[in-house]
């Protein structure tokens, strides 16, 4: 789940930069979360294709940390760690299962596009699907090891704590979405959008949201 990816990559730079100062520290903690987020907003377009780069995120973070190291700013360690954090999600998707309405029921091969060589890595399904338990397992000793750290800060530490129980009720939901939408009074099933997980033409999945007329 997103929420996992966020919390890996704020566990891996807060293990990176243990002694600056929370002034620093606390920036780059948080874009670290959101390029750690970044490539999942695609999952209202082809989800782990549209903004999914492994290749591309990997060079461009290597560059922009190199660029760091001949000319020290702020902005360009900003920008590394947000690609960073998106090279690290998109290629550690690898690792997950694979896209489809319910991917615990696996029926495809296909784990995030490699727009390098224009196909699609197959799943290792270490992490079976998104939610899945030890999707939530994954993301509460990341948010540990970064809560550890001497990087986070108290404000950090909260975020991390809302970040494992939320990610641990979306766990528990997670593969019964159709089962509680259908216990939605008639009423309120009226006025709220229909939600579904429809497959593409490029192989991929796709968030729909219709609005009801």
């Amino acid at each position: 789940m997103a929420l996992t990816h966020g919390a890996v990559s704020v566990a891996l730079v807060a293990l990176a930069t243990p002694a600056l100062p929370d002034t620093v520290a606390l920036p780059l903690l948080v874009v670290a979360f959101l390029g750690g987020i970044l490539p999942d907003l695609d999952i209202v377009a082809d989800h782990r294709k549209t903004l999914h780069y492994p290749v591309g995120y990997s060079v461009l973070a290597f560059l922009l940390a190199v660029g760091y190291v001949v000319a020290p700013s702020g902005t360009l360690l900003l920008a590394a760690v947000l690609v960073g954090s998106a090279a690290v999600h998109t290629c550690s998707d690898v690792l997950a299962g694979s896209v489809e309405a319910e991917p615990w029921n696996p029926t495809t091969e296909r784990a995030v596009y490699n727009h390098a060589l224009g196909a699609w890595h197959r799943p290792r399904r270490y992490v079976r699907y998104s939610g899945a338990p030890e999707d939530w397992l994954l993301a509460l000793v990341a948010a540990a090891t970064a809560i550890r750290s001497p990087a986070s800060g108290s404000t950090v530490e909260a975020a991390l704590f809302w970040l494992v129980a939320v990610a641990g009720g979306y766990t528990l939901v997670r593969r019964r979405f159709s089962a509680l939408s259908a216990r939605f009074p008639s009423r309120l099933a009226a006025v709220l959008p229909a939600v579904t997980v429809e497959e593409t033409e490029s192989g991929a999945t796709t968030v729909a949201i219709r609005f009801r007329s």
